[in-house]
């Protein structure tokens, strides 16, 4: 399969019940605020995949919340090519009440994705 490092194509999505009830079973998380992480590797997909979470809990108007979900899965497709070669899935869960700015979000996961290449790598010797 040959994918295209501009995009974020379905097959780069979580979204069957299943493999989300999979990943929050068997996943690790990480962070804390003002984002956590679950992350599970190795998943045999042959690529990575993400799912974005901002609870409502925290943002009551669905504008907020699906501004920092776009953030996430930008900063998230800007990155993704860290993670050339690593198969795993992926749960970003933003966790604080004030709306980050978009530089600060790519930041905190790249420096995620950075970790987890850097395990997968290190799993893979």
């Amino acid at each position: 399969m040959e994918t295209l490092h501009n995009t974020l194509s379905k097959e780069e999505r979580l979204y069957c019940k299943k493999d989300i009830a999979d990943l929050l079973a068997g996943g690790r998380f990480t962070g804390g605020i003002p984002m956590r992480f679950c992350t599970r590797l190795e998943t045999g997909t042959g690529h990575s995949r993400i799912m974005v979470s901002v609870p409502k809990k925290l943002f009551k108007r669905a504008v907020k919340r699906n501004l920092l979900k776009r953030r996430i899965r930008e900063s998230y497709r800007l990155q993704k090519s860290v993670l050339e070669g690593v198969e795993a899935d992926i749960l970003f869960i933003y966790n604080t009440k004030e709306v980050l700015p978009s530089e600060r979000i790519f930041q905190l996961v790249g420096d995620h994705l950075r970790t987890l290449a850097g395990k997968a790598s290190l799993k893979k010797d």
